[in-house]
């Protein structure tokens, strides 16, 4: 498999540099244990083996005592990583003393939240271990092979999905990966009683993801009440499936009506067609919509990586008027429309002139399939997808 550089790396090392303890939460096969291989450490505990985790599962003690002997032989804090944490929770009381006994630095990996949260909140021991999330393939990190947008929208950006060169081994990974994971292994986790309910629900939240999420459509389609449907999504949020995006609710100098309801969108784009259960043939009148999830990921991934304060939204008010993203950081707020074409013009951003005036902002964009970036009038700028890493330059 070709070795891919991944951005957040570095964010953690200099974490560990400072001194910190690092936990990375993401998604199975987003690469978080081959991220680990590439990074030194004294000593790596993978969870995920059935030996080791029967080993502290019958004496939690252990884990502590060979630590504290490894420290004593290395005559320092040694380095140690906890791959698929979540596996045992049980070991995060363990791992919060030998921190704040300064006996050793950890780097925790784990592919879901919802066991650690029921154990203790994650926000344990603030300013000694910083949290990162971690998701598929950014554009900054794909192969420039593989830059092209109609397969990005079709097998979306795993790390194995990329590197391999067979759309049929492609097709049958994330198949494996629905089944496997999505279909068994999140459910048995939530301890999901109505196994059937919980297929029908994935199949719905995968089919509109990107959309507003409408809890009582879907608990009627399934038979279940709105509360199942909430908890449902929480579980996916939870196994860091879905995200979930807030509108943008700030007061304007104009006021309007504005949609409450969140948008949902599945972390991979691969994983949601199969999950939808849809073919590789999308049809031309779903793109736009597919390339406006892309692009909502996208900017969600660069908020993460440049500060935890930059907040990613969506805006639409009852009549219809809508910015497909907002990202705000202050006092700054960039609006940003995205269309399936590669000829923008000024016909193209009404709404986002609304936005404009609405808010006092000076500079709003039009992310498209454009060549290169052009200046529609002075305040509006149409921005190759390749590029829009520039909104946060």
């Amino acid at each position: 498999m070709k070795k891919i550089n991944r951005i957040i790396k570095l964010s953690i090392e200099a974490a560990l540099e400072r001194g910190k303890s690092v936990l990375l939460l993401g998604p199975r096969q987003v690469g978080k244990t081959s991220l680990l291989n590439d990074i030194f450490t004294d000593l790596t505990i993978t969870l995920a083996r059935p030996a080791t985790r029967l080993q502290y599962e019958r004496n939690l003690d252990s884990f502590s005592q060979e630590i504290e002997f490894l420290a004593e032989k290395l005559h320092k804090p040694p380095l140690i990583a906890v791959d698929e944490v979540q596996k045992i929770p049980e070991l995060m009381d363990a791992v919060q003393d030998l921190i704040d006994r300064k006996i050793a630095q950890f780097i925790l990996t784990g592919s879901s939240a919802r066991k650690l949260r029921s154990y203790q909140p994650l926000n344990w021991l603030p300013g000694r271990v910083i949290y990162f999330q971690m998701s598929s393939l950014t554009i900054e990190e794909l192969p420039k092979s593989y830059w092209d947008i109609g397969k990005i929208l079709t097998y979306g950006t795993l790390p194995g999905i990329v590197t391999d060169d067979d759309d049929m081994l492609r097709e049958q990974d994330l198949e494996s990966y629905v089944i496997t994971y999505l279909e068994e292994e999140i459910r048995q986790e939530a301890l999901v009683r109505k196994l059937g309910d919980f297929a029908k629900f994935l199949y719905l939240a995968a089919s509109e993801s990107g959309s507003l999420a409408n809890f009582n459509n879907m608990a009627k389609d399934i038979g279940v009440a709105q509360t199942t449907i909430a908890a449902y999504y929480q579980i996916l949020e939870d196994c860091l499936i879905a995200e979930r995006i807030e509108p943008f609710l700030e007061k304007a100098s104009v006021r309007r009506r504005l949609v409450k309801s969140s948008k949902y969108l599945f972390f991979d784009l691969g994983i949601r067609r199969l999950a939808a259960h849809e073919g590789t043939q999308l049809p031309i009148k779903n793109m736009g919509q597919l390339f406006e999830q892309f692009i909502g990921l996208e900017l969600l991934h660069l908020a993460r990586s440049h500060s935890q304060r930059i907040t990613l939204n969506f805006w639409r008010d009852l009549e219809g008027r809508e910015v497909d993203w907002v990202l705000s950081f202050g006092e700054k707020i960039i609006p940003i429309e995205v269309k399936w074409t590669d000829n923008p013009s000024i016909r193209d951003v009404s709404h986002l002139r609304t936005f404009m005036k609405d808010y006092g902002v000076k500079r709003g964009y039009i992310v498209c399939r454009c060549k290169k970036a052009r200046k529609l009038d002075e305040q509006i700028i149409a921005l190759p997808w390749e590029n829009i890493a520039e909104l946060l330059a």
